[in-house]
């Protein structure tokens, strides 16, 4: 850079010092990425599934299930992933005590005693002749007591914006730990709904097969008879063999899920086998779900929040960047007692002192602290660019999850019919069946199409719930009750 004049350089370290400023641009706040949606509107896909009051922060309770209830503050006490985020806050909080004593004086003490015996003088090398040298060495003892301070002087605000820098780090380490705990609690309450799904289904499954198989004994007595074919026997007997296949992929699901439920409480797998191995129903979600507005959603989301934290910890670090192009000052002192005898360090009218400021200034450095200053600036604007996006990914989730869920309430609407109308034709076949005028093979028959429209059931249902658990991780819920 080129150098100044030092009157103007002096005049500017002045003012700085006076006024207390630093280098480098102040942080006024996120840009706006999302004006329509800062402006308090409300959100698009809400439809009337959704409520524009404040939702509860932790959500899960409204599912009604003790047991879920339970796990969720289980994880959030034992998982390792909170462990690690924790680990990471505490680590930034560190950084910003660090910066802070960095701006305060370095103050130092030391203390010697030392003997030091010396070899007899050798006067005839001295003078060229050959006088006689003393026949006995010398010796003497040093004591000495001695404090040192020094301090950097903040004239242009680096240490300022160290500080600076250091504390919105510290707070988006907060912020991804509120992350961290969001994306668990969604995760645990999804692997629990996926795993009564799977339970209930492979019961229903069971039985069909059990269906299935009395169909097949009645189908062979039958072609025994001669009152029917082997064609249809085979018919059967392939999809008897076609329901237990699809079991086997629900048992392995199940294993599964319990194995990840465990793992995400900090647990070995199996260690929740024996806990949830009940069959319990799908948790449904309540008619209706409060969601807020755009404006809350963005002010709550813990990923928005720690980019916001970055970008003013990145701006701050433009001000180091600038900072470092201009003179550094530096202020010494030392003071020492010491003699030759112990007894000296108690003479406290007789010791050495040093006072020294010292200024220094890389003024040519062809380039490399401007340099720097412009890999801040990118750095900055990178950050920006990376606010922006998690908004917008943060508003699209929630527009995501809400559409979800309100087609899912449809889809739930319209296969509970479906169910409903299997009901009717299983009761009106064992009616027949009753009266002799149906067969068992259609009482049967029926059983497994109500049975397989009370999986279909049971699948909708699930996918509704997790719609919701979508809803509520996307809103950004499921942290502000836990510790930080």
């Amino acid at each position: 850079m080129s150098s100044l004049p030092a009157a103007r350089l002096i005049a500017l370290a002045a003012a700085a010092v006076l006024a207390g400023c630093a280098l480098g641009p102040e942080y006024a706040g996120p840009p706006h990425a999302a004006p329509h949606a800062s402006q308090g509107g409300q959100f698009v896909r809400a439809g009337d599934a959704a409520a524009a009051t404040q939702p509860a922060n932790r959500w899960w309770e409204s599912l009604g299930d003790a047991e879920l209830d339970s796990l969720v503050q289980r994880a959030l006490q034992a998982n390792p992933n909170v462990g690690m985020a924790r680990a990471r806050l505490q680590q930034s909080r560190a950084g910003l005590d660090l910066e802070q004593a960095n701006a305060a004086p370095t103050v130092g003490a030391s203390a010697l005693a030392a003997h030091a015996r010396l070899p007899p003088a050798n006067l005839g090398a001295l003078t060229g002749g050959s006088s006689s040298s003393s026949s006995s060495s010398t010796s003497a003892n040093l004591y000495s007591l001695g404090f040192d301070a020094s301090w950097e002087v903040d004239i242009f605000g680096s240490h300022r914006r160290a500080v600076q820098s250091a504390g919105a780090t510290a707070q988006a380490a907060e912020a991804s730990l509120a992350d961290v705990q969001v994306s668990l609690t969604a995760e645990v309450a999804n692997a629990y709904i996926n795993l009564r799904d799977r339970q209930q289904r492979l019961v229903l499954g069971e039985q069909s097969v059990q269906a299935q198989q009395d169909m097949l004994k009645l189908t062979s007595q039958r072609v025994e008879r001669g009152t029917a074919s082997t064609l249809e026997q085979i018919r059967i007997q392939n999809q008897l063999d076609a329901t237990r296949a699809d079991l086997v992929p629900l048992q392995a699901e199940r294993d599964a899920y319990l194995n990840q439920l465990a793992t995400l409480l900090g647990q070995e797998p199996g260690t929740l086998d024996g806990e949830l191995g009940g069959i319990v129903p799908v948790p449904l979600p309540p008619q209706q779900v409060a969601v807020g507005d755009p404006v809350s959603l963005l002010r709550r989301r813990p990923d928005v929040r720690a980019a916001e934290r970055t970008l003013a910890a990145d701006t701050a670090k433009i001000g180091q960047a600038e900072a470092a192009r201009y003179p550094s000052l530096k202020l010494f002192g030392v003071i020492g007692l010491g003699g030759t005898h112990p007894s000296d360090l108690t003479r406290l009218d007789d010791f050495a002192a040093l006072g020294a400021p010292m200024l220094s200034w890389n003024f040519l450095d062809f380039g490399r602290a401007k340099a720097r200053v412009t890999q801040a600036e990118r750095v900055r604007d990178e950050a920006e660019l990376k606010y922006r996006q998690a908004v917008l990914d943060a508003l699209r989730d929630a527009e995501d999850a809400l559409s979800r869920f309100r087609y899912g309430r449809v889809s739930v609407a319209t296969v509970a019919r479906t169910k409903a109308s299997a009901d009717r034709a299983l009761e009106l076949a064992r009616q027949r069946y009753q009266a002799g005028t149906g067969t068992l093979i259609e009482l049967l028959d029926t059983t497994r199409q109500q049975t397989t429209a009370q999986q279909n059931l049971l699948q909708a249902e699930a996918s509704l719930t997790r719609s919701f658990v979508g809803i509520q991780k996307a809103l950004g819920l499921g942290w502000g009750d836990t510790p930080l």
